[in-house]
């Protein structure tokens, strides 16, 4: 049975749609990750699990329990919203036991619960620390160990980093995956609009955009097979390259001829209905390589970008595309306002036609 069914859910304000057809079943243990541009309904869609926003279509159940119109105390949910919102005049146990006080649990169970969510979470010795006398990170940690010690069912995280600097996200992010594997069982739903989170956190990622689910997948499912140009473009940075063309061979090979001159050659399969029909080409900057030979692209090189371990060029307009950018490996010294070629293996070029992939 899934934790937690979402069947043609929507949302809509008055006449105006901001979700519909939300259709996604979540396994128990798992951390799912919505992501999406801003304004894409990710927060919404999860205040509604909550029952912080009422459902207008369509039903959510928890272990089978229609959940529409179950207030959220009752819900077995706990959220960890992006202010960490602590008590400034209660420490740290205060802050994290405050919930079960006030739904009178024994004392033994209240500290109990809060001694065991303090290891998980590394804040034994902080427990009598009042928040201001707290890092971000560690304020943060009292927040998740705030919904830690309910013992919920599910835990919603809305965007919970966004408010710590750079250097904090990170070692706040790793600690939030070392969570997961000291709860593996605890079934986990996660906002953030960072796709480095969602690629780094997640069992499943769900794509969010046109008021609807674009893509659904493991991280490695959604970065090598894209369902459509948005997911191909939203996962992965620098975005995937999309260059038009027009398919001249079909068969186990494709090979496509690109505006501008150039051609590629993609592992992906066509049949001879598919010759002369418009297509774009997906390539990720970090599976370009440059060649001497048979090139997918040629042109000058506009601008580039030293970053050590990567040089980033980028092109000038050309072969119809607005921009394309290459990703190389290493430092790529002088290139910039030459003449350069790339290339990629045929297994990396993707194939889109009319905004879908042609992955059969």
């Amino acid at each position: 049975m899934s934790e937690l069914k979402l069947t043609d859910v929507a949302k809509s304000y008055g006449p105006v749609d901001v979700l519909k057809h939300i259709d996604l079943d979540i396994e128990q243990g798992e951390l799912i990750v919505f992501v999406g541009p801003s304004g894409c309904g990710k927060s919404t869609l999860l205040r509604m699990i909550a029952g912080l926003e009422k459902i207008t279509g369509g039903t959510l159940e928890i272990e089978g329990q229609v959940m529409n119109d179950v207030p959220p105390a009752q819900r077995g949910i706990a959220m960890v919203f992006q202010s960490y919102a602590l008590y400034p005049h209660l420490t740290v146990r205060e802050n994290m036991s405050f919930a079960l006080k006030i739904a009178k649990r024994p004392a033994a169970e209240i500290d109990a619960a809060v001694e065991r969510a303090a290891q998980i979470l590394q804040l034994d010795p902080y427990l009598d620390r009042l928040p201001k006398a707290l890092s971000g990170g560690q304020r943060q940690r009292v927040a998740i160990g705030r919904a830690i010690v309910r013992d919920p069912k599910v835990y919603l995280f809305d965007e919970p980093l966004s408010n710590l600097d750079a250097a904090l996200r990170v070692a706040t992010r790793i600690e939030i995956a070392r969570l997961k594997e000291a709860m593996p069982d605890s079934t986990m739903i996660y906002v953030t609009h960072d796709q480095v989170e969602a690629m780094t956190l997640a069992s499943r990622i769900v794509v969010l955009a046109n008021k609807g689910i674009a893509q659904v997948g493991t991280p490695l499912e959604l970065y090598e097979t894209p369902d459509n140009e948005f997911v191909a473009q939203f996962i992965g940075s620098p975005s995937m390259n999309l260059l038009p063309g027009t398919i001249t061979g079909t068969g186990q090979m494709t090979t496509i001829a690109l505006e501008g001159g150039g051609s590629a050659i993609s592992a992906i399969p066509t049949g001879t209905e598919d010759e002369g029909k418009q297509v774009n080409i997906g390539v990720r900057p970090e599976d370009f390589t440059l060649t001497d030979s048979d090139p997918i692209l040629s042109g000058e090189v506009d601008f580039t970008e030293a970053l050590g371990e990567v040089t980033l060029l980028y092109f000038a307009k050309s072969n119809g595309a607005d921009q394309v950018i290459a990703k190389l490996p290493g430092i790529q010294r002088n290139l910039r306002g030459q003449q350069v070629s790339v290339t990629a293996r045929p297994e990396k070029v993707h194939l889109f036609h009319n905004g879908l992939s042609m992955r059969k």
